[in-house]
């Protein structure tokens, strides 16, 4: 199995493999991700939309994103995915020796679908026999690999360019639109100030000029009223919606729900 490694020289291609059951969660994408469906359902959630991932499907994960996936094995089969990472020292060696450059910023949604195509096909196959390669002594073959990713999508898609060869890091952005559309994220408080371009003080300090209270407890009380819309409206469980709005546990969520309306979450 090829899996990231903590070692920075050691180029990442992730094979994930597994039966019996759903896996769902969040995390932080911070490099670009080439990724094939190869069984299985992938659902992908950037904050804007949701996208749908069937067997055969192809898509480019932009980074510096949050995203919330679920991972669906199929009926009486294994969920498997094939992910290739552009790392930032790619790319630049990449863009110095092709002389591919970004003709600017071009914000984007996060989850980027592309056409499958015999050529996207035959890459992700041809990364089969490389999955016991995962190992330090292995890295130049796996960084041609990653390089040959790279080459094949700027073939298929030259537009990408904008995207891939754009070094520069997240500028200051509105901060209560970004909040509004994102406060499902059991993310760090750094986290959320480094993706709308401001340092943790300046975030704090933006917030609460502007929210009016601290991004704390504004964020508990925000996922709070969507877990009551959820709830009342939806029709939808406590264990059903407590990590969807943002919380890492049922019996935080309960507690804080409680404590806020009065009442169980159970009870709505």
């Amino acid at each position: 199995m090829l899996k990231p490694t903590d070692a920075p020289e050691l180029p990442r291609i992730l094979y994930s493999c597994y039966a019996s059951r759903s896996r769902e969660g969040e995390q932080f994408v911070s490099e670009h991700i080439f990724g094939c469906q190869l069984a299985g359902t992938m659902l992908l959630d950037d904050g804007q939309q949701q996208h749908c991932f069937g067997e055969g499907s192809v898509w480019l994960l932009r980074r510096n994103q949050l995203m919330k996936f679920q991972k669906q094995p199929p009926a009486r089969g294994e969920f498997e995915t094939l992910s290739v990472f552009f790392d930032q020292p790619t790319l630049r060696a990449v863009s110095q020796e092709y002389g591919y450059q970004a003709e600017g910023h071009t914000p984007g949604p996060g989850v980027l679908p592309l056409t499958p195509s015999p050529l996207y096909t035959s890459y992700f196959e041809s990364l089969r026999p490389y999955q016991q390669l995962a190992q330090p002594s292995q890295a130049p073959l796996l960084a041609l690999k990653v390089r040959e990713a790279l080459l094949l999508l700027l073939q298929a898609n030259p537009a990408l360019r904008d995207v891939l060869f754009d070094f520069s890091e997240p500028g200051k952005i509105d901060l209560e639109a970004f909040m509004q559309a994102n406060f499902r994220f059991n993310v760090t408080l750094s986290r959320f100030a480094y993706l709308t371009g401001r340092s943790l003080a300046n975030f704090k300090r933006d917030f609460e000029k502007l929210f009016l209270t601290s991004p704390s407890r504004w964020l508990q009380q925000r996922r709070l009223q969507e877990a009551y819309y959820l709830l009342k409206e939806k029709g939808r469980t406590p264990s059903d919606v407590y990590t969807e709005v943002g919380f890492e546990d049922l019996s935080h969520f309960s507690f804080a729900f409680k404590k806020a309306y009065g009442v169980a979450p159970s009870r709505v």
